[in-house]
């Protein structure tokens, strides 16, 4: 069994799309903070407002790392950096064939979806606020969760009967 010929163009697709949202977002981010007048094109109002999301303390580490260091630690990075690391990641994860790289994709994704539905949550419950750049990544990350299941059953399925 080979890997599944639209999961390399699926997985290219979902990185760089995850890796522009993450650099939006911190563009957005730097420009409100040095510019409080900066309005992003994904400001559309008082309740659909991403610079509102991204400038919040749930911004940065996901608004937990600031209890564990000072909140202008290099530490406490905006979750956009975080972004930018985790979808380099799974582009460069999915170049192996091997299963340890396919259970550090599925592994990763768990973590991503498992943020994602964090965030939502604070979206949705406590900033009320609706922001179209986040929710795309939550759909990204939910894609590459079913993309990278798929990739480690047909990598089982290759070393099955390799061995």
């Amino acid at each position: 069994m080979l890997l599944p010929r639209w999961e390399r163009k699926a997985r290219i697709f979902l990185c760089v799309f995850g890796l522009c949202l993450s650099v939006y977002a911190l563009h957005v981010e730097l420009s409100k903070e040095s510019n409080p007048e900066y309005r992003a094109m994904c400001d559309l109002g008082e309740s659909v407002s991403c610079s509102k999301v991204f400038t919040s303390r749930w911004g940065r580490g996901f608004g937990l790392v600031q209890f564990f260091v000072d909140q202008h630690s290099p530490l406490n990075q905006p979750n956009s950096v975080l972004g930018i690391i985790f979808y380099s990641l799974q582009m460069a994860l999915g170049l192996s064939l091997s299963k340890k790289a396919a259970w550090l994709l599925v592994f990763s994704s768990w973590v991503s979806v498992a943020g994602s539905l964090y965030l939502a949550s604070i979206l949705a419950f406590v900033l009320g606020d609706f922001c179209m750049v986040c929710v795309s990544t939550y759909i990204v990350n939910f894609a590459l969760l079913f993309t990278n299941f798929k990739r480690r059953r047909a990598i089982d399925g290759m070393k099955e009967k390799a061995g």
